[in-house]
């Protein structure tokens, strides 16, 4: 890609670059905390909710917020898009960025505005990442979000959920990428429903029912070759994360769900990476309100074990 296509992108997103400081860990304030290990520069690179970038060498002091992520304004996201739970993915040699993209100028029957998970890429995984398509990988009549990435007898696949507040059900599902990325094959296929967990709940019309959001889907495989996903929901107004395991050990499930959830209250929005001293870590952020009622969100590492036939959670890292 041309610097001077570079540059009318970066013209027409106006994006506006914070000055780039270096904290700890727990100064950052970041939703859907997603690391991307890479032993070539022995860097950690993270992202999340912003489209923002945050580098680091040892997990503990963290270099950021630098801007990433350039919208093409002729497409379906306009020049103003929102940013939700970014995740960088390897494919094919390439850097990928998977993204929910939300543009309030377009809006569906029930005046909910377009929110569609999409594909951008990149040269080097510092960015910039740029769309790979014009339309998003998702279908445009589905208010989808949360789209990650996974890989099943050579196919490339997202999974994504599908917005509660669209469906009053929210689902998880998944569906088949192009060999390039840029386009699905054939319709999703739907994987589980919010209401099938035996841990999430809200009180509806005076009643106590299954909650109905999902969110943040990742997919793993344990030392015995399970395949399992990690996803967030709610506990009445506790973010909360819980584990889903494939009976056929594919996405097409069935999914079973287990009875309780895998970290402590508050916390939320998983992915796993291995860190450069081979320790299987889980990135989330906590979750609480402060006296205004507005959420604080601060990534968070705890330490998992994958080598059984389920993931355990060993704890909360603190260094």
């Amino acid at each position: 890609m041309t610097k001077i296509f570079l540059a009318l992108l970066l013209a027409s997103s106006s994006i506006y670059v914070a000055e780039a400081r270096t904290v700890p860990r727990d100064s950052v304030r970041l939703s859907d905390p997603a690391i991307l290990a890479d032993s070539a520069t022995g860097t950690y690179y993270m992202t999340g909710t912003g489209g923002k970038l945050w580098t680091s060498k040892d997990l503990k002091m963290w270099t950021g917020p630098e801007n990433i992520a350039l919208s093409d304004s002729t497409s379906w996201t306009g020049a103003h898009p929102a940013i939700w739970a970014a995740e960088f993915h390897r494919y094919n040699g390439g850097n990928y960025y998977f993204a929910t993209f939300t543009n309030e100028a377009i809006r569906d029957s029930s005046d909910l505005p377009r929110r569609s998970s999409a594909i951008y890429k990149a040269a080097s995984p510092e960015g910039p990442y740029t769309p790979i398509a014009k339309e998003s990988q998702t279908p445009a009549e589905k208010l989808t979000l949360d789209g990650t990435f996974w890989v099943e007898n050579g196919k490339p696949y997202m999974v994504y959920c599908h917005e509660w507040l669209q469906n009053n059900d929210g689902t998880i599902e998944y569906v088949e990428l192009s060999p390039d990325l840029t386009a699905a094959v054939g319709e999703p296929t739907l994987m589980f429903r919010a209401s099938e967990s035996p841990w999430s709940r809200e009180r509806l019309d005076g009643k106590i029912c299954p909650n109905r959001v999902t969110d943040g889907p990742w997919l793993f495989k344990t030392g015995t070759g399970r395949l399992g996903m990690i996803w967030t929901s709610w506990i009445y107004d506790v973010y909360t994360q819980g584990v889903a395991y494939s009976e056929s050990g594919t996405l097409a499930g069935p999914w079973i769900q287990e009875a309780e959830p895998i970290t402590p209250p508050n916390f939320g929005h998983g992915m796993i990476f291995t860190d450069f001293d081979g320790r299987t870590l889980l990135s989330c952020h906590s979750h609480r309100a402060d006296s205004n009622g507005h959420y604080i969100r601060v990534p968070h590492l705890f330490e998992v074990d994958l080598s059984g036939d389920k993931l355990v959670v060993k704890g909360l890292v603190t260094d």
